[in-house]
């Protein structure tokens, strides 16, 4: 029988706040946090917006000697999950780090380092390159830098599935639970690519939005105005324990997780297939896992990016997979809010999800103001609504066709 899996801690870093209760708190008051780019100079970008997460000092969480041998997306990944631990209360000592974990996801890793170390590799030659470069570099040392603070010695691995990396990092993780390889595991993701190779890269798919004279509205999932999605950065770390290590410690349970599911698309290497097939199978297949069908869903974070093509055709599949409930079924997307965050964006969302549980509330799709042809749903428009939430289902997609669905629960005995 596989053990039951809860969450006790959320860690959460992006563009609206540089800890869980204020990214929350902008969340519910429908804050934004998309802006001109300030990590370099966008001028001659098409795009020259993101969500830059802001007046974060790494410094606090690190010594300053460890901060320039680390990418930017470690530096999230260790504040978030510094804010997890406090969160959950749980200590990590010789006596049970050997059965607490670490999963962190991420798409791209030290994107920003890549491109300076290869700037010094073209001005000064091979010599010039840091020897920190790699271990800076590579999408695992999130989770190793996190296991070398923390002492967790349990599993230890990452996840690189472009924009579902942290859904998976959390799915793949409350797995390792259920089957005994581990009593607790900090998972997650994190991202930091706001680069200007990563800018111009997205830019030249033609997939940012250029609505660089109006930051805050420019992401706007559903709306018939979108014209592309805006990269976000930061992270989302949850404390996953199996329920009786939870209990036996006397956690604050936030909510339980009871489903998990994955699907490939094996249609196209950055497009959904239009009748959004993976995506319906993937939600199948999680409310499958967790013993559930359409009409225990009380609300749905979609992973909606405020594309011209993904948004429509995610509403195919909530559609196709929930049937006459799609359409009694809230929905939102907060990257309208937070930017859209790639590898992280699924733990981050994940963890906004358990918080709607924590307090009832779900949040707004901002920037909604006339929905596309075909986008027909409860998108609950421009503010969040008090409601009760049971059940929340969390989506993530990402190129490549590589799907993850979340599903969490009100913790009760």
């Amino acid at each position: 029988m596989p053990r039951r899996v809860v969450v006790t801690g959320i860690g959460l870093i992006c563009s609206v706040g540089n800890e869980t209760e204020a990214v929350w708190t902008a969340i519910k008051e429908g804050k934004n946090g998309i802006a001109r780019i300030t990590l370099f100079d966008p001028v001659n970008h098409p795009s020259k917006i993101a969500g830059e997460v802001k007046n974060f000092d790494p410094t606090a969480f690190i010594d300053k000697k460890e901060v320039k041998k680390m990418g930017r997306f470690m530096h999230f990944a260790i504040a978030a999950t510094d804010n997890a631990l406090a969160m959950s209360g749980l200590k990590i000592t010789p006596d049970n780090a050997d059965r607490i974990g670490v999963y962190i996801g991420s798409g791209i890793g030290g994107f920003e380092v890549i491109e300076r170390e290869h700037e010094k590799l073209l001005a000064g030659g091979p010599s010039k390159v840091s020897p920190f470069f790699i271990p800076a570099s590579i999408v695992n040392l999130a989770a190793g830098q996190v296991s070398i603070r923390t002492g967790a010695k349990g599993p230890n691995s990452a996840v690189a599935t472009a924009c579902t990396s942290g859904a998976h990092g959390v799915g793949d993780s409350y797995r390792l639970i259920q089957h005994g390889y581990a009593d607790a595991m900090i998972a997650g993701g994190s991202e930091a690519a706001c680069t200007p190779l990563s800018v111009a890269g997205f830019s030249a798919m033609r997939a940012l939005s250029t609505r660089n004279d109006d930051p805050e509205r420019a992401s706007r999932p559903w709306d018939k105005d979108r014209d592309g999605f805006v990269v976000g950065e930061g992270s989302g770390i949850l404390i996953l324990e199996e329920l009786e290590h939870a209990k036996a410690r006397g956690a604050n349970i936030l909510a339980e997780v009871i489903g998990y599911g994955m699907s490939g698309d094996a249609y196209h290497m950055a497009s959904p297939s239009e009748d959004g097939d993976g995506a319906r199978r993937v939600m199948l297949n999680a409310m499958k896992d967790a013993g559930i069908g359409p009409e225990s869903i009380d609300y749905i974070n979609a992973h909606a990016t405020s594309t011209s093509a993904g948004d429509v055709i995610e509403t195919r599949a909530f559609k196709a997979a929930m049937g006459e409930r799609a359409y009694q079924i809230p929905v939102s997307s907060t990257k309208a809010q937070t930017g859209h965050l790639l590898g992280g964006a699924g733990a981050l969302e994940a963890g906004i999800c358990v918080m709607a549980i924590r307090d009832q509330i779900a949040p707004g799709t901002m920037n909604l103001e006339n929905p596309d042809e075909g986008c027909d749903l409860d998108y609950i428009p421009n503010a969040p609504r008090p409601m009760k939430l049971d059940t929340v289902l969390s989506n993530s997609f990402g190129f490549g066709g590589t799907n993850g669905c979340l599903i969490f629960k009100r913790y009760a005995e």
